[in-house]
């Protein structure tokens, strides 16, 4: 005789998985109330790693991603939900369009998450396919709102969180201006060695889009510089492995010309540093040198100790031949400078003028005679062509004029390289009789160099 199932045994089978309870709750999350997803997330944030072992997190995300693509009740965002809203100036360079800012709607609730779970959401989100624009919106957003009141070690915990998912991001998510505002934040904090070398080569790729102020960072405490050169040396360091378009480079050419002119009056400023911003860019940088010789002008009159050796390894960077006619000529009567500076200018110019008339010569026909006198009637009475042939002569006469004129000035600069030449001259023959006097202990008396010519 078979004995009845006991109730409990009944009830047993009956009973519905546990496992497939919790199965069918997180496959119906996307429908759950955004406060309950939100809810989950933050539980995620107190069980990882098992969240992340079991698939908890991932459903979780998926759950996120799909109620972010719903936009709120009425079309609600967060009043300060724009990165220009606060004083901190965060930026990035996407549009602040009527969808974007529907698609904001819930950086205000996830700005509670820790700078960890911050990390995970974003990168889960991305490799998900969310947009880079509206990820990098929510950590400039992220920043603005906890950053403030919050200590170092938290501090460096957002700022890297945010760094290390801004590297993966597209290029044109992050404006430069972003990337210096972050800068600013992370400078009186101690961020690991990784996240300064990411944020340093994210702003490196877009030095061309940088101004002079955002440059103008002030040097680490306890240095008597005003301003962290070796920073912008390492900007420079990163962008020369990727900016390698003449546009490009010109761009950053004009703003190092800026940043020399403001750094060169710190007397703190060290020759060895400042030959290594004159120096950092190739020559396709700068189309002409006058704003360096400018810059490298004002450096030597606050730095009058400089000796001679100095200034000329300091002069390397300048081309001479790109130099216009009156910078090389204030180079050539400027005392702060050395005379093989100013020989070298010169010589420079000779080249380039000599050149010119070569070039022009060698393009400008000779100029044909006036017509004689028994021709000028038939000028005269010539159709619209002889105008043109009148016209054409006149033309040639004036290039033939300014030849003469190039001629001129050149002799005029040979005549002074050579009176310079004269000078070094004397000076190296005088010099020589002194050390000789110096030698044999007699008292010569002491005479004065001569004087450059003017």
């Amino acid at each position: 005789m078979e004995m009845a199932d006991s109730p409990a045994a009944t009830a047993a089978s009956t009973a519905p998985s546990l496992v497939k309870v919790a199965d069918k709750a997180l496959e119906d999350m996307p429908h759950w109330p955004w406060h309950c997803v939100v809810d989950a997330v933050k539980q995620c944030q107190s069980l990882f790693p098992l969240a992340e072992s079991t698939g908890v997190f991932d459903k979780v995300v998926g759950a996120l991603l799909a109620q972010m693509a719903i936009p709120a009740p009425g079309d609600a965002t967060p009043t300060s939900s724009s990165p220009e809203s606060s004083a901190f100036r965060f930026s990035c360079d996407t549009k602040c369009s009527s969808l974007s800012l529907r698609r904001t709607w819930w950086f205000e609730d996830l700005v509670v998450l820790s700078p960890g779970m911050v990390e995970r959401v974003a990168k889960a989100l991305l490799a998900r396919g969310a947009d880079h624009g509206i990820v990098a919106r929510f950590l400039f957003y992220y920043l603005k709102c906890r950053i403030a009141g919050a200590g170092a070690e938290d501090k460096a915990a957002m700022l890297e969180a945010a760094i290390t998912v801004i590297a993966d991001l597209d290029r044109s998510s992050v404006s430069c201006k972003g990337l210096f505002g972050i800068l600013r934040i992370a400078s009186p904090v101690k961020l690991a060695a990784g996240c300064q070398e990411m944020l340093v080569a994210m702003i490196g790729r877009k030095l061309d889009h940088a101004t002079l102020d955002n440059l103008l960072v002030q040097a680490p405490s306890g240095t008597s510089s005003l301003y962290d050169v070796s920073l912008v040396l390492r900007f420079l360091e990163a962008f020369l492995r990727h900016g390698d378009e003449p546009g490009r480079l010109k761009k950053v050419g004009e703003l190092m010309d800026l940043y020399l002119a403001e750094v060169a009056p710190d007397p703190s400023l060290r020759p060895a540093r400042f030959v290594e911003l004159a120096t950092a860019l190739p020559a396709a940088a700068r189309d002409c040198h006058d704003a360096l010789y400018r810059a490298i002008d004002v450096y030597f009159q606050v730095h009058g100790r400089l000796t001679d050796d100095e200034k000329m390894k300091i002069c390397k960077g300048i081309n001479y031949e790109k130099l216009s006619p009156e910078c090389c000529k204030h180079l050539a009567t400027n005392s702060g400078f050395p005379t093989r500076a100013a020989v070298q200018a010169l010589a420079s110019q000779h080249t380039v003028l000599k050149g010119i008339i070569r070039h022009s010569g060698t393009l400008k026909p000779a100029s044909p005679p006036p017509p004689p006198a028994a021709h000028r009637e038939s000028y005269d009475d010539a159709d619209g062509d002889s105008n043109g042939q009148v016209v054409l002569y006149a033309s040639r006469l004036e290039l033939t004029l300014e030849n003469q004129n190039l001629k001129s000035l050149l002799d005029s600069m040979h005549w002074r390289v050579m009176e310079l030449e004269k000078v070094c001259s004397r000076m190296k023959t005088q010099m020589t009789k002194m050390k000789a006097s110096r030698r044999g202990g007699g008292a010569a008396a002491a005479r004065s160099l001569p004087r450059m010519c003017s």
